[in-house]
């Protein structure tokens, strides 16, 4: 099942010519005008097609909300017509009950925030692309991280290190990455949220990283990096997050908190000194054989 978007961006023609109808800026607002049977409230009217809608604009937060829609038949006789309906409601009904609820405005609150943390992490996202670029056949770079609530100044700061390894039995390309919070920062869910934005975007297997304090490193194939910054450019053009891909392999970790970190999505750390996130089911994964000769080294 893909995950839930907001309803503004809901693929339905009506719902998206009532987007580029209604902006920020009252002054670019291309309404075709104010519906006259809506006599109990105001309702200003959009139409794509046969497609017809009626937008309340919410006089104490500025909202624009599509209230009611239908279809526009028979000339506007048809007791299903648009205009018909609308006028009968407020003549004889209850047109007050197409304005949007409590529950309405918790919800959009709520997309209000996705919308704002995502954007948050597509910045993030572009940046490291540019950082990568710049070193992905070497090198050593710094980027800094602002907090998504703008005036807050900066979230953290990043080092960014890649060395190409050429030597005659081994060849790779080995990245590390040492986030440094602000001081008012450590330890911050946010912190935690740049730090996985990161390896995603640099090698999204979650389980590919080792972590050292702040400093968290990965080996990859020779030119892996360029070519990883190939794949970035195509989904910051496209506006589009990079993913995580699951690791592969069940792993050992201790049973304190297990379920709350699985409920609530924080990671854990496995004996093979992996970090992961608890969300899968184990029994159908391979044991990760480094965890496993650990867990044979323990006393019994």
């Amino acid at each position: 099942m893909d995950e839930l978007q907001p309803l503004s961006e809901l693929p339905h023609p009506l719902i998206a010519k009532s987007a580029q109808s209604v902006g920020p800026d009252a002054t670019t607002d291309n309404v075709v005008g104010p519906i006259a049977v809506s006599t109990q409230f105001p309702l200003w009217e959009v139409k794509t097609g046969q497609w017809r809608g009626g937008i309340h604009l919410d006089p104490q937060s500025g909202v624009a909300w599509l209230v009611v829609a239908g279809l526009a038949k028979g000339d506007h006789e048809d007791r299903d017509d648009f205009y018909q309906r609308v006028q009968r409601e407020h003549a004889t009904g209850d047109p007050t009950r197409w304005l949007p609820t409590d529950l309405d405005q918790r919800l959009l609150k709520r997309e209000t925030a996705a919308r704002l943390m995502t954007e948050w992490e597509l910045l993030i996202q572009r940046q490291l692309f540019d950082a990568l670029r710049s070193v992905s056949g070497g090198g050593t770079t710094r980027v800094e991280i602002g907090h998504p609530h703008s005036g807050r100044g900066a979230l953290a700061v990043l080092d960014i290190t890649v060395t190409p390894v050429r030597d005659d039995s081994y060849e790779a390309d080995e990245m590390e990455v040492t986030v440094m919070p602000a001081s008012a920062q450590a330890g911050s869910a946010l912190v935690w949220q740049l730090t996985i934005r990161s390896l995603i975007t640099f090698s999204p297997p979650e389980q590919g990283w080792d972590r050292y304090r702040d400093t968290y490193s990965v080996i990859e194939e020779p030119g892996y990096f360029a070519a990883r910054a190939a794949e970035l450019a195509v989904m910051v053009n496209d506006h589009e997050l990079a993913v995580s891909q699951p690791g592969g392999h069940a792993h050992f970790t201790h049973r304190h908190h297990l379920a709350g970190k699985t409920v609530h999505g924080e990671a854990v750390r496995a004996l093979c000194g992996v970090f992961f996130v608890p969300k899968r089911d184990h029994e159908a994964l391979p044991t990760c054989p480094r965890c496993e000769q650990r867990m044979d080294e323990l006393p019994t």
